[in-house]
């Protein structure tokens, strides 16, 4: 093997160790748990069907989808703003209009199928995957589920550096991913439990970083 070769290589080793040590990317340790969106109180959306029951009186009670304006229209009370709103607090404010007209009313809401928060609540996997996808999140699914779900890693994809996108307090954090572990060699270090929004990225494999 001539000198030029050897340094080479061995710029590229270096290339690819400053390249590592330089990510920025959080280590698999400092994943954070899954967040308790589930928990919080679910806001009626547009497109959202509300079921209205008020009790014995079922010319009142109806199914309802939520119009683009944000409004459904409820007998006695014409337009009322659903948008925004809380199950629970659209049904306290049918319960005390329609109060001037029924003696002490008892409303339920129910959001019987929520349309808007579809979008909120699917995880997606894009780059060097066969079939990047964006799909509905189901609880317990993880990062193997989804990369098995888009069919597995192209043959130019650089496995090990994939990354996880979380949004953490309204931004976006990053977090490394190793696919290549994963898919490879069993290791299931940073097979982490999903959440909904969660985006994965695998890259292409790169020359100057020695992957080709």
């Amino acid at each position: 093997m001539s000198i030029f070769t050897d340094t080479r290589l061995g710029l590229i080793s270096l290339l690819v160790f400053i390249l590592g040590g330089c990510s920025g990317l959080p280590a698999s340790s400092e994943m954070p748990p899954v967040s308790e969106m589930d928990q919080e109180s679910y806001q009626i959306g547009v497109g959202d069907t509300v079921q209205v029951h008020v009790w014995r009186n079922p010319e009142l009670s109806q199914s309802i989808v939520v119009r683009p304006d944000g409004f459904i229209s409820m007998p006695l009370m014409g337009d009322v703003r659903a948008e925004g709103k809380e199950p629970e607090a659209l049904a306290a404010e049918i319960s005390t209009t329609i109060g001037e007209y029924i003696r002490t009313p008892e409303v339920t809401v129910m959001v019987v199928n929520p349309i808007s928060k579809e979008f909120r609540n699917r995880i997606r996997i894009t780059g060097q995957v066969e079939q990047p996808q964006s799909i509905a999140f189901q609880p317990g699914m993880t990062v193997l589920d989804l990369v098995l779900i888009a069919g597995g890693v192209t043959d130019f994809a650089a496995a090990s550096r994939a990354v996880l996108h979380r949004e953490i307090d309204g931004q976006y954090k990053s977090f490394s991913l190793d696919l290549r572990a994963i898919l490879s060699d069993g290791e299931m270090r940073t097979n982490h439990i999903l959440q909904p929004g969660d985006v994965i990225s695998v890259p292409r494999k790169q020359l100057f970083r020695g992957e080709l």
